[in-house]
């Protein structure tokens, strides 16, 4: 299983803040935000990981993440994506990457407190999407599923939701899933959506979900993104981080310190 992290865009609606760096590597509590959807992979056994990255910014993520975690046996590489072309874009840009292997891709500004490891590591073929129970669905992609967790219908902000559950950015895909990006038709927007690539999976009846219950954060405006903090800070979320990660976070601290005091 390979693992994706969406780490692209402009983050306009958190201006002033995204003008200097990457959405994604604005602080959450006390880390980046990268680190949480880094940690979701990683918990799930994931070991190979790219990481999709917007021009302008694309040597901070190299800066912060380029050798941090070869140790521990897990391999980072980037690639940049010059232009926002939608979510489905990932698997196009990554399919060399992808090598024909299942693939996890999770969008880099989403924060989820759920442990994805049986999830993942159960999927077997086809797609498999994930729910998350909210009181506002008409804002996003909602999905309708029966009592044995086959997807009935996938609406993207409608108007009368025909469920509460709104699908949360994590998805995963077989090796078929590159082909099929590959033929989709940019929307009005000319973007390759995701929503497209849930139906298409749905038309062959190889899409299913799974409901999580834990906290998720869409941090992509201020309010969402000082929650995120507050949370993280309140309820000890990092100490479920994966040791590995927290151990390797701890190092890059020690290793800047002693840089910074040799310069001084």
């Amino acid at each position: 299983m390979k693992g994706i992290l969406l780490a692209g865009g402009t983050g306009t609606r958190l201006l002033p803040l995204t003008a200097i760096t990457s959405k994604q590597l604005l602080p959450v509590y006390d880390r980046p935000m990268i680190f949480y959807p880094l940690n979701t992979l990683i918990k799930a056994g994931i070991r190979d990981i790219l990481i999709i990255v917007a021009p302008d910014h694309s040597g901070h993520f190299l800066n912060l993440l380029g050798s941090m975690f070869r140790k521990f046996g897990v391999n980072i590489s980037f690639v940049v994506q010059k232009q926002p072309r939608g979510i489905a874009d990932a698997f196009v840009l990554a399919e060399d990457f992808i090598d024909n292997e299942s693939t996890v891709l999770v969008l880099g500004d989403n924060i989820f407190e759920d442990d994805f490891s049986e999830a993942i590591q159960t999927f077997e073929s086809g797609g498999r999407i994930f729910a998350k129970e909210v009181p506002d669905p008409e804002r996003f992609g909602v999905v309708e599923f029966n009592k044995n967790y086959e997807v009935i219908s996938i609406e993207e902000k409608p108007v009368v939701p025909k469920s509460q559950f709104a699908i949360p950015g994590i998805y995963i895909f077989d090796k078929d899933v590159v082909e099929v990006a590959k033929k989709l038709k940019p929307s009005k927007r000319g973007e390759l959506e995701i929503t497209d690539l849930h139906k298409h999976y749905l038309k062959k009846k190889m899409l299913d979900v799974r409901v999580i219950d834990g906290a998720y954060f869409d941090t992509g405006t201020h309010e969402s993104l000082f929650m995120a903090g507050s949370y993280a800070r309140d309820h000890d979320f990092h100490s479920r981080f994966h040791p590995m990660v927290n151990e390797a976070i701890a190092e890059f601290n020690t290793e800047f310190k002693k840089v910074v005091s040799l310069k001084k």
